[in-house]
């Protein structure tokens, strides 16, 4: 009887629920029959949906008359050679600060096509960023398993992405490599499967640890031996990643030997080399001081400088830390360098309004309100804020059209490739650069003085989880 009793109760209270929910929010019965007016049924309708299930919505809602306006000429342009392709992988990020090193390296040394290997520095990503999550389960070993920090390691254990600070904190620590001395392999060009891999291995080795030190006594962790019970473990856990990197990506050299040939294609010299002793000789510049990240984050205040917690490649390196601006005034700075034939590392939200057969983004490439019959009048600002847009994408900025000393519109080196857009290149519009532009990262000798010294405040921290700061991919 307790029980008929309970569970009509129980029923009650659920009908109770759901007349609640519909009085007070839901979609009652006179509601529905208004909002449906939203759907005429007249004949531009039935055409319209007849289409859509005919075409996907942005071949519909393109403007190509918009694309062929836009000219391919540029006033100012950083010498490159060459397009790089990372394939089905999320490595931008390295492809993007290695493309800016390899343009200067080109351009001071009179060489010919070259590229580095982005494997011999991914390989050392995936090690680190390995590291980086057991090191942060050890540190976070005291807090409960639902803290926010503990699941955020957790849900992210690694990744392909990433961004300049992974570049310069991994290229100062272990060199460069001429990408013919460790050229990619099938898993770094599709690293689903590998970073599936070692996202499991990862994840259950952060259980082992936060359990050893659940489970070591009072004793042993005041006296320090269950602390170092915990490096031990990293230390062998390390060796499985390794392992897998060594099985899908080969290993390192540590050392090699280089032919280098001029523009020309003409013999110079040949010479062993270490990774770092290459990077010494052909760059040789302090890529942990050099360089100066900044940020077009309309959310946030300008002139003040941020970082981001545990956002970094290596535990021993640097979290991102950025200054953010308004954009006209990275404008002037990017402008800057580009006179002066230096490539900058660029991210944007690069699949807005982007015609990808081209290679021209700009914001009258596609018609969504007409096609929709809706408005959609978001800024840049209400985009960031409710998640609907965000920096996605890194590519080398190498050149803009100034007329009356104004840009008209600018260019990235991408790399997905010579075959893609207008010869491997993205052309972006001033007003699309605006909108969807995010950050640059720039030589210090580009950056007027007044901004260098926002270096010198204690940075606002932010929060790891912080949706604007996933990696580029």
């Amino acid at each position: 009887m307790k029980k008929i009793i309970i569970i009509a109760a129980m029923f009650l209270g659920i009908t109770a629920f759901a007349q609640n929910q519909t009085a007070g929010g839901g979609i009652s019965g006179d509601i529905l029959k208004e909002i449906s007016k939203g759907y005429e049924g007249s004949a531009a309708d039935k055409a319209l949906h007849n289409a859509l299930n005919a075409e996907q919505i942005n071949v519909l809602a393109m403007q190509p008359d918009n694309i062929v306006k836009i000219d391919r000429h540029f006033s100012n342009e950083v010498a490159t050679k060459g397009r790089t392709n990372q394939k089905s992988s999320g490595r931008c990020w390295l492809f993007t600060g290695l493309n800016v090193l390899r343009s200067k390296m080109i351009a001071e040394h009179n060489l010919g096509a070259f590229t580095f290997s982005q494997n011999y520095l991914f390989f050392y990503d995936q090690l680190e960023k390995a590291n980086l999550f057991l090191q942060g389960i050890i540190d976070t070993k005291e807090l409960s398993d639902d803290d926010r920090q503990v699941d955020w390691f957790f849900a992210h254990p690694i990744s392909d992405g990433g961004q300049f600070t992974g570049v310069s904190n991994l290229v100062t620590k272990y060199g460069v490599v001429p990408s013919e001395v460790m050229p990619e392999t099938l898993s770094a060009n599709s690293t689903a499967q590998m970073r599936t891999q070692l996202s499991n291995l990862l994840r259950e080795d952060g259980l082992r640890l936060r359990q050893a030190w659940a489970n070591a006594s009072a004793k042993d962790r005041k006296n320090g031996k269950a602390a170092k019970e915990l490096q031990d473990m990293k230390v062998e856990m390390l060796k499985g990643v390794y392992h897998i990197l060594g099985l899908c990506l080969g290993v390192p050299p540590t050392e090699f030997t280089w032919a280098r040939y001029d523009a020309s294609g003409k013999f110079v010299s040949e010479k062993t080399y270490t990774p770092k002793a290459f990077y010494q000789e052909f760059i040789g510049k302090d890529l942990e001081n050099n360089y100066v990240m900044v940020m077009n984050d309309p959310c946030r205040d300008y002139y003040k400088v941020y970082e981001i917690q545990y956002d970094r490649h290596v535990y021993d390196g640097h979290n991102w830390v950025y200054i953010n601006l308004p954009i006209e005034k990275i404008k002037e700075m990017a402008i800057a360098s580009i006179k002066d034939n230096t490539a900058m590392y660029f991210s944007c939200d690069v699949g807005k309004f982007l015609s990808r057969k081209d290679g021209i983004a700009d914001m009258n490439n596609f018609d969504y309100e007409s096609l929709m019959g809706v408005k959609f009048g978001m800024n840049k600002k209400e985009r960031i804020q409710t998640h609907a847009s965000g920096s996605t994408h890194a590519m080398t900025l190498i050149a803009v059209d100034l007329k009356n000393d104004k840009p008209v519109k600018w260019m990235v080196e991408n790399s997905w490739g010579a075959d893609t857009g207008y010869k491997g290149n993205i052309i972006m519009t001033d007003d699309w650069f605006n909108e969807y532009m995010f950050r640059l990262v720039l030589e210090k000798k580009y950056v007027p003085e007044d901004v260098l010294k926002l270096l010198n405040e204690k940075p606002v921290q932010l929060p790891s989880w912080d949706p604007m700061f996933l990696p580029e991919e």
